[in-house]
């Protein structure tokens, strides 16, 4: 009951363009996050998944490790690597699509298992190259291979979410890696059931009485989160360099107090981009929307802010569906994010604009061609009206009281 009072009051103040009242929100979000936890705990891994995967990890001596470029795919990996320490990691910067083109890059590497986490697609064709057991470890739209032992939550219950880091981190079950488990789930929008623990913890990064926007955008383990989504961006070797220092890294103040000099180095990298992101976030809350749209274009060429950026100003803007667009070789590359589902009116969307795009039911990525950019924005406008208009109903029916009858 409650869990339902808390997405119908979210969704009367979206679409009647109200932002929540905040204390009601925070206090809604905290009970609503610890109920959602408890609800969670039937929709994470099985014992048997995870036993079988910490058999397969414990098994194989050279395991290589596949993740997707965010802080949820490297946190995934460190929690699993770090059980071990065994096998190498490699990052699919290229695409969310794990296909035959990623096998170039991989192809001088020796290893007796494949380890997938956090991405989105991979392609039977991928598979088919490979002779040794591969393990696909995910959280988003069910697809079953053939020749793949395959784990995602969705296969229970569709509507759940749980980040691959969550899921990592009860494989592990290290309370050393409490941090990284935490960091990953934030970076990726989900508040954990083991939010009290990492409270006790780590007191001094995170409130007791935080909620999502709260955590990620004024707290300290907040700050984590920017350093390890930008701890990925930068020329492929030094990227490769912050990842293998990652594994070796013991506690988060190593990094944010800089008390050793792996975590300087770590903390310097990070200096030199958040200074360059800390310019485009100040130009993009300047931005002003009339409509339900809030579309930032920035044109940083040397690095791509949209995913961390559209969290940000989603979080200042909870009215809004907002848009964060960059243009990198003719075409316009997008992350959205609403407090409503926006997943349905973008696949509407590229049902009749060039273009594709996807992801979760409030955060999605888009690609599109340049020359179709403004037709996308006033068609995916149209969609999320059209979407607005049946949830209003749907509200207004939900009011209505029913009638009793007379005797």
């Amino acid at each position: 009951m409650l869990l339902g009072f808390y997405d119908f009051y979210l969704r009367v103040a979206f679409f009647n363009n109200k932002k929540p009242n905040s204390s009601v929100a925070v206090t809604l979000t905290f009970i609503y996050n610890k109920n959602k936890s408890n609800s969670m705990v039937n929709t994470l891994l099985t014992e048997k998944e995870v036993t079988e995967i910490r058999t397969a990890l414990s098994s194989y001596k050279n395991p290589l490790f596949i993740f997707d470029d965010d802080p949820d795919g490297l946190c995934s990996f460190l929690l699993l690597y770090r059980m071990h320490r065994e096998g190498r990691g490699v990052i699919l910067k290229t695409s969310s699509t794990l296909d035959t083109d990623f096998i170039r890059l991989i192809k001088n590497y020796t290893f007796d298992a494949i380890f997938i986490l956090d991405i989105p697609k991979v392609t039977q064709a991928f598979v088919d190259n490979f002779k040794c057991p591969i393990y696909w470890i995910d959280h988003h739209e069910v697809l079953q291979l053939d020749k793949v032992k395959y784990y995602n939550p969705h296969t229970r219950d569709p509507s759940v979410y749980i980040p691959a880091t969550w899921l990592c981190h009860q494989i592990a079950d290290n309370e050393k890696d409490l941090w990284l488990a935490m960091v990953g789930c934030l970076a990726d929008w989900a508040m954990p059931d083991f939010r009290e623990e990492f409270v006790e913890k780590y007191s001094d990064l995170m409130s007791s009485d935080a909620d999502l926007d709260k955590a990620v955008f004024q707290e300290d383990v907040g700050t984590l989160v920017r350093v390890f989504a930008f701890l990925l961006k930068g020329p492929s070797s030094k990227v490769r360099k912050n990842v293998k220092i990652l594994t070796r890294i013991k506690s988060p103040y190593d990094i944010l107090k800089q008390e050793t000099p792996s975590g300087k180095f770590l903390y310097k990298h990070f200096s030199t981009i958040d200074e360059n992101y800390q310019k485009v976030l100040k130009a993009g809350k300047d931005e002003r929307s009339r409509s339900k749209l809030l579309v930032f274009e920035y044109g940083d060429n040397k690095w791509s802010f949209t995913a961390i950026l559209a969290n940000e100003l989603a979080s200042n803007n909870r009215d809004k569906v907002v848009i964060i667009a960059r243009k990198s070789e003719g075409k316009v590359k997008a992350s959205i994010r609403a407090r409503t589902n926006i997943a349905d009116p973008l696949k509407k969307t590229f049902e009749q604009v060039n273009g594709s795009g996807g992801g979760h039911p409030n955060a999605c990525g888009a690609v599109v061609p340049e020359e179709d950019w403004e037709d996308f924005l006033k068609i995916f406008d149209k969609e999320i009206k059209k979407k607005g208009r049946k949830e209003k109903v749907k509200i207004k029916n939900k009011l209505k009281k029913p009638k009793t009858k007379k005797c």
